[in-house]
């Protein structure tokens, strides 16, 4: 783990970036857009050297700004600080920009890190978030493993959690998963108000 806290300006007041954060995102981009030009370098001179907030900060401007490879290189980059804790939303935002870019294997390798993170925090509204994003993409799948691990880790499920995940298991005509949830609701909600989670498909 890096400790590089030391000697460094914090983060500016007023500004949604620092100076050395933005300088941080150009040089990577310029390293990024020049073949003779590692990344290694780069990273060295102006990433390393940020405090956690910049560090955050230009991770969340790379995936605004679409930049699928440095995102993830820079939160490979992150994962390795002495003060990384996993955070949900960090996992659903890179998810939102993989998959909205049709990298859908970088999204499975993705969730699999997120599955051998230690210390998850049971965050109902970051999972539901990243829940909700597997779903948009149509990643059945990887929505039925999402919500074993929010059991897994002790997540207090609530509506939402199953609504989503019953709605996009219902859409792929996955009726025998969608009845498993159902009555899973059940066990959670009541009977009674099973019909709240997500109203059945109708016969045709």
């Amino acid at each position: 783990m890096r400790d590089r806290s030391n000697n460094r300006k914090p983060l500016q007041k007023g500004r949604n970036l620092s100076i050395e954060a933005i300088q941080t995102v150009q040089a990577l981009k310029r390293a990024r857009a020049t073949s003779s030009c590692p990344l290694e370098p780069a990273l060295e001179t102006t990433f390393r050297r940020l405090l956690k907030l910049d560090m955050i900060a230009v991770l969340r401007e790379l995936i605004r700004q679409n930049q699928c490879y440095l995102a993830l290189k820079v939160f490979e980059e992150i994962q390795e600080e002495y003060w990384y804790r996993p955070q949900i939303s960090l996992y659903a935002e890179l998810v939102s920009l993989l998959g909205s870019n049709g990298l859908l294997e970088e999204v499975e390798l993705l969730f699999i890190k997120l599955k051998k993170e230690p210390c998850l925090e049971p965050d109902i509204n970051g999972f539901n978030a990243l829940l909700e994003i597997l779903a948009n993409f149509n990643l059945t799948g990887l929505a039925v493993e999402c919500f074993y691990l929010m059991k897994s880790i002790g997540c207090d499920l609530d509506k939402l959690s199953f609504k989503i995940l019953i709605n996009v298991l219902e859409s792929n005509e996955e009726a025998s998963l969608s009845t498993c949830f159902r009555l899973e609701a059940q066990k959670y909600f009541g009977a009674a108000r099973c019909n709240l989670i997500a109203p059945p498909i109708a016969s045709v």
